[in-house]
């Protein structure tokens, strides 16, 4: 059976997409390689990503979505035609699409992606916003008067959001996310150590040893660069301590950000967030410690979801199924609540 529903998570740093009746389906990264003299499309997703960094003159290796919205219209529309392409068999159906986006994103923002989406083959697009599908997607039951906290961090932006009866109740979006990290690796490694290292590099020091709350034993690991003394490679070692130093204006950010949220939310749904804990989703909230340093902060309870890099892609792909009770029109699913009255 071909479904003609279609999910997708679009991320700054990664695409996840969801087919009804089969879960997540595809993830690579954003990213999309350009030949520069003609134009032609040449990769999309991992094999485009691998050429960052990397590309002769005539390529060009493209991330079009900056800090969670779409910065080049004409590249996205062509990766998201590519992979829609990739999960559809048959050519004459046009999929419905539920898109998601962050909370801060502004109207014109908005149409860009629902345009994108119809360029792209759709024959309707919904959205909804990533704290929304994030709470949905870590199961969630996001219709109860019952309030839940939830922070995505993702590639390109934090959405912090107060969730309860269906819909958003204060939230925030800031365009400090997984991608502020690795420019801050980058940034310290170059003050402290004199030495240039990449983006990818410090992607891997994230991954490995990044953390923003000490571990249990300090952990150290060699990497490679350029000494801007000599212009030659060198050899050094990085201590997870220091990854906390490089970390923390990015980490008290998104620290705030979430005081803010917690400040401006109503005191009956404060009670229930102390209750209900504070969740977090997204491929940013995996960096050690991050729940660690929410709780010591608010006092508060705070897990990490199951799969937390594909919870938006899930709840995305769980509103499929709403799909038919919204009526026409409807762009934002998680403000349908304010356009029915």
């Amino acid at each position: 059976m071909f479904s003609k529903e279609i999910g997708i998570d679009l991320g700054t740093a990664s695409i996840l997409v969801y087919v009804k009746g089969k879960g997540v389906v595809l993830r690579e990264p954003s990213v999309v390689a350009i030949d520069k003299d003609s134009g032609k499309l040449l990769k999309v997703g991992t094999e485009a990503q691998q050429m960052l960094g990397r590309t002769p003159g005539n390529i060009i290796a493209i991330r079009p979505l900056r800090e969670g919205v779409i910065s080049d219209f004409e590249t996205t529309e062509r990766m998201l035609r590519e992979f829609i392409r990739k999960v559809t068999t048959a050519r004459i159906f046009k999929p419905r699409l539920v898109i998601c986006i962050p909370s801060g994103i502004t109207e014109v923002e908005e149409r860009a992606v629902v345009d994108a989406g119809i360029q792209a083959g759709a024959s309707k697009v919904y959205l909804i916003e990533e704290p929304m599908a994030a709470a949905i997607g870590a199961g969630i039951d996001i219709a109860k008067p019952d309030g839940h906290m939830v922070v995505d961090i993702g590639g390109g932006t934090t959405d912090i959001a107060v969730i309860s009866l269906s819909g958003v109740v204060e939230s925030t979006s800031i365009k400090i996310a997984g991608d502020q990290f690795d420019e801050a690796v980058v940034k310290y490694i170059r003050r402290k150590h004199n030495v240039l290292i990449g983006e990818r590099t410090a992607e891997e020091l994230k991954k490995t040893i990044g953390c923003v709350f000490p571990r249990p034993e300090e952990q150290t690991v060699e990497i490679k660069g350029r000494c801007l003394m000599t212009g030659l490679p060198r050899v050094f070692s990085v201590s997870s301590n220091e990854m906390i130093e490089a970390f923390e204006e990015v980490s008290s950010r998104i620290l705030e950000a979430v005081h803010s949220v917690l400040e401006r939310t109503p005191p009956e749904l404060v009670a229930d967030v102390s209750n209900n804990g504070i969740i977090m989703t997204g491929g940013g909230s995996l960096v050690w410690g991050f729940d660690k340093l929410i709780e010591s902060h608010t006092g508060i309870e705070t897990r990490i979801a199951d799969d937390a890099i594909s919870c938006v892609a899930y709840g995305t792909g769980k509103c499929l199924d709403m799909i038919n009770d919204m009526q026409d029109g409807t762009m934002n699913l998680s403000r349908r609540k304010q356009m029915n009255h």
